[in-house]
C-alpha cells in the first residue's frame, strides 16, 4: 500500500542505526522522502530477500536523498543484535 504524499501520524521510537541508538520521530522525517518498510519480526523466513534487498540498494537510495526504515514488532535491542 502506498501512502506517498500523506501525513504521518505523530510517532516516536528508539532505533539503531550505524552502531547507536537513535530517536525517530515524526519530525525526524518532516520534509524527507523516506521509505518504512514494516516486516513481523527479526530473525525469522518471513522475508530475508526483501530485506536483503534494501540493503544491497541502501547507498542508492541515499545518494537520491531517502532513508530506509525498517519496522517490525521486535524492539530496538533486536535490532542491534
Amino acid at each position: 500500500m502506498s501512502l506517498i504524499n500523506t501525513h504521518v501520524q505523530p510517532f516516536e521510537a528508539t532505533a539503531y542505526q550505524g552502531g547507536k541508538w537513535v530517536q525517530v520521530s515524526n519530525d525526524t522525517i518532516r520534509g524527507k522522502w523516506s521509505v518504512f518498510f514494516f516486516y513481523p519480526a527479526d530473525f525469522t523466513f518471513v522475508c530475508p530477500t526483501e530485506l536483503e534487498d534494501l540493503a544491497d540498494h541502501y547507498e542508492e537510495f541515499k545518494k537520491l536523498g531517502v532513508e530506509i526504515y525498517g519496522v517490525s514488532t521486535d524492539s530496538h535491542f533486536s535490532h542491534k543484535a
